[in-house]
């Protein structure tokens, strides 16, 4: 049987959730037999030069196209020579730039992920997505959340969205060195991983240290990520007290060194597509209390790997942090059955299967029979 070529094409300006899905999900697709490679719509700059290092040490064939803007009336031909030059059975299309570019090559079937409930989605960009999703053959989801989302306010046709989700093996590797941060040692880490935007929800976490502190003063917030609301955020700890708790030491070269230091996960997402730091957490044992957003309800298993409370709800979190602190034996208990959770229901291998099987019935489909065995 002939091995199915599959081009994935994302547009690269650093590595965040999807890059990360992506280095992934397409080793593992080469060791299913599939002819995994890679096009990237190049923002330029030394950004994405680290995701390219990545997949090429993954073994993974890739190509950088330009694209420095949204708008780029050369890249179409420049896609479809790299596709061709490829000889792509399938193109797979990941977020927006990647899906209305690849939606004008024609050399090949079409499917496309959908990673994130973006709210612009929804409004007159709703126009634009359905007409490149006639060109696909399929359309994933990567959590139900997701997939409600794209059928139910974008308007995709209900069959042709089927739902994938990550699927993840291990913590991250580190890549660098952590910074020096002033964290006493017997200081009770709350960790909390994400950009600092108001989409992830810090401030909520920030709110809830106050009353966490008061019942246990050893507890901090350390919160992993980079963007606009960092000076917000400081601001709001100095207002709130907590100030001497709150530790943003942005963009780290070892996440993993601190999944292992905290005690907990606190994820108070407003919204997002899956929340990859919920997983993480599970891997390294760790219990979540998160807000019940996006694909959160999917993947912890409430009062058994964590608890959930309802969104901007900082009190509700304070409390579930608080118990959690207070017991050490149900915090155990939480972190077993996450890890076990997380190996059963989210592997690579799960994935990776899954995606291979969207390939081989849209490829059964153009042509009436099965390409290759797994």
């Amino acid at each position: 049987m002939n091995r199915p070529r599959v081009v994935h094409v994302h547009r690269i300006g650093g590595i965040g959730g999807s890059e990360r899905h992506l280095l992934t999900l397409l080793p593992a697709l080469a060791g299913l037999g599939i002819e995994a490679s890679f096009v990237g719509l190049d923002f330029g700059g030394g950004r994405a030069d680290p995701f390219y290092a990545e997949l090429g040490a993954a073994g993974i064939p890739f190509e950088r196209v330009p694209c420095p803007r949204d708008v780029h009336p050369l890249l179409p031909r420049a896609l479809a020579a790299a596709v061709g030059r490829r000889q792509a059975d399938i193109v797979h299309t990941h977020l927006v730039h990647a899906d209305v570019y690849g939606a004008l090559v024609r050399r090949a079937r079409l499917v496309s992920t959908k990673h994130n409930p973006d709210p612009f989605r929804a409004g007159p960009f709703r126009l634009v997505e359905r007409a490149i999703t006639r060109r696909a053959a399929r359309v994933i989801a990567i959590s139900d959340a997701v997939r409600r989302f794209a059928v139910e306010e974008v308007g995709l046709p209900d069959a042709t969205v089927e739902v994938v989700h990550y699927g993840l093996d291990e913590l991250p590797r580190a890549w660098g060195p952590n910074p020096a941060l002033p964290v006493p040692d017997g200081a009770r880490v709350l960790l909390a991983v994400g950009r600092l935007a108001d989409q992830k929800g810090i401030d909520t976490a920030v709110r809830a240290l106050a009353p966490v502190r008061t019942a246990h003063p050893d507890a901090v917030l350390v919160v992993l990520g980079e963007g606009p609301e960092r000076v917000r955020l400081e601001r709001l700890a100095s207002d709130l007290g907590v100030s001497d708790g709150v530790y943003l030491p942005g963009r780290v070269g070892d996440v993993a060194a601190f999944y292992r230091r905290a005690e907990l996960l606190v994820h108070p997402a407003r919204w997002e597509g899956f929340g990859l730091a919920l997983l993480e957490a599970m891997l390294a044992a760790k219990p979540v209390v998160a807000c019940r957003a996006g694909s959160a309800p999917e993947l912890i298993d409430e009062g058994r790997t964590g608890f959930l409370v309802e969104t901007d709800d900082w009190e509700a979190l304070a409390r579930s942090v608080i118990r959690l602190l207070g017991d050490a034996g149900l915090a155990a208990a939480f972190g077993a059955a996450g890890r076990e959770r997380a190996r059963a229901e989210f592997s690579v291998e799960r994935m990776a299967a899954r995606t291979a099987g969207v390939y081989e019935r849209v490829l059964s489909s153009a042509r009436g029979m099965s390409l290759w065995k797994r």
